[in-house]
């Protein structure tokens, strides 16, 4: 897998074959755009947070070869229209998985989680 990491005014973290990532002033203004969004059409979305901190032997700051890993891997899993990126720069990853049903079935978000998980750990 070729990763390429970019760090630029453009808000682009990341650019891989499966698509890109933002930085964190990026993600955060894309999220603010679709909580508003959803608001408007009363409609819902997800917000997946990755932080690999809390295990053991972990630094404060992800690696960089360790986040490009976790960016390629959010990217695999999310549609087009979902975003990913750092919600805090080189800590925490995210995606926006966009355009939700209303309400959600309850048991989305485990199974979104259990998914992402396990093709995190593959990584």
């Amino acid at each position: 897998m070729s990763v390429e990491s970019v760090r630029c005014s453009c808000g682009v973290a990341f650019e891989g074959r499966l698509g890109q990532a933002y930085n964190e002033a990026a993600f955060r203004y894309f999220l603010a755009i679709e909580r508003k969004r959803a608001e408007r059409s009363h409609r819902t979305f997800l917000l997946l947070l990755v932080d690999v901190k809390k295990q053991p032997g972990m630094p404060r700051r992800i690696p960089p070869v360790v986040a490009a890993r976790i960016l390629a891997g959010l990217c695999h899993c999310v549609r087009e229209v979902d975003l990913v990126g750092w919600f805090r720069e080189d800590r925490v990853a995210g995606a926006v998985l966009t355009q939700g049903a209303d309400p959600p079935a309850p048991d989305v978000p485990l199974r979104i989680s259990h998914r992402i998980t396990g093709i995190l750990s593959e990584r």
